[in-house]
């Protein structure tokens, strides 16, 4: 980890020592409030691979330490690139990417593989964590609807879902119970609607002007039904 720069000198009237000697020639004086200078390394992944360490960031494929040793031998040395990769991947922007759940990419910037609904949900709590701090605003229920879609992202049932996810955090715990709660209530909700369509025989813009919904909504809540209900079917051999 770097050491973090040293803290602006007193008044002239009492300077430090090292304030008296000057400022040397090759380093900047640092502005007030700047962050700390981030890895090196980090600066060099964003012009060897800008595609996952550019302006916009994707979830890293697992192995992609030793497929950036393997790819760019002689250039990133393996202590510094561990280092940074460590920094990268606990940095609020990647987990922002990884909340999203979004696919894990490899070097070439394709998508290779799903991120697990473990991690998905762990970086969304982290992140959360993190925001709350800054906020005065309450974001607990904004991270209910995340975890929720998560949950529905993930394919899993309820159990399943919950038995990846709860850990020791007794409040965390009964957050993501209560968005577990709300995702069942929307599933509940939007299957007995799905029901109503086929039985009532109408179009989707005669059902939803019976019901008084804005048709795009009324197409994406059958849509989302139908999927649900494509998923809970047994699979054949």
């Amino acid at each position: 980890m770097n050491t973090a720069p040293s803290q602006p000198g007193a008044p002239a009237t009492v300077q430090p020592a090292r304030a008296r000697r000057g400022t040397p020639r090759n380093k900047a004086p640092r502005a007030e409030g700047r962050p700390p200078r981030q890895h090196p390394v980090l600066d060099q992944l964003a012009q060897l691979v800008p595609g996952l360490f550019g302006e916009v960031l994707k979830p890293l494929k697992r192995g992609i330490y030793q497929d950036l040793l393997d790819a760019h031998p002689g250039v990133l040395e393996a202590e510094g690139l561990k280092a940074a990769l460590a920094l990268h991947t606990r940095s609020s922007r990647y987990l922002s990417v990884v909340a999203s759940g979004q696919p894990r990419h490899d070097l070439a910037g394709q998508p290779v593989e799903a991120l697990a609904p473990e991690h998905v949900h762990h970086a969304l709590i982290e992140v959360f964590r993190r925001r709350q701090g800054r906020s005065p605003e309450d974001l607990v229920p904004k991270l209910r609807q995340r975890i929720a879609q998560a949950f529905e992202a993930s394919g899993l049932g309820r159990e399943a879902y919950a038995a990846l996810v709860m850990g020791r955090d007794e409040t965390v715990n009964a957050i993501t119970a209560d968005a577990l709660a709300d995702a069942a209530s929307r599933a509940a909700r939007d299957e007995a609607m799905l029901r109503a369509f086929d039985a009532s025989g109408q179009t989707v813009e005669a059902f939803a002007d019976m019901y008084g919904m804005p048709v795009h909504e009324a197409r994406r809540t059958l849509d989302r039904a139908r999927a649900r209900a494509s998923q809970a079917q047994p699979r054949t051999a």
